[in-house]
């Protein structure tokens, strides 16, 4: 089976001008697309997502981080780096330990119903 036979195509030329402008009115800016669209694609690292369902369950250094993930600090850090720079992460130091933590509660939100959609397809 194509794909093609698993999309249902419409049959008429009706275009509903109506439905068209209120949706054309309710587009967001190509820059704000382009901004979630970068949001989204640091999700799209299997190290990543697991470093975002670690600190889910609690706020980490980074040395948590490698004992339990079973990586190096380096590997870590840099995926750190990329989640901090997404603003998907934030850190905190206490002395010389820096732990970092989910950045808000919309990054928990969005990652639990992430997860939520993914277990009900298995």
């Amino acid at each position: 089976m194509s794909i093609k036979e698993d999309i249902e195509l419409c049959s008429c030329n009706i275009i509903h001008s109506d439905i068209v402008s209120k949706v054309k009115e309710m587009l967001p800016e190509s820059n704000i697309c382009t901004g979630l669209a970068e949001f989204y694609k640091a999700f799209a690292d299997q190290t990543r997502v697991r470093i975002l369902k670690a600190l889910l369950y609690s706020e980490m250094c980074v040395c948590d981080l490698t004992a339990a993930l079973g990586m190096t600090q380096s590997a870590i850090s840099h995926q750190l780096r990329i989640l901090k720079d997404k603003k998907l992460v934030k850190f905190r130091k206490s002395g010389k330990i820096i732990y970092y933590s989910l950045d808000d509660k919309h990054i928990k939100d969005i990652f639990r119903a992430g997860f939520e959609h993914i277990n009900e397809q298995v």
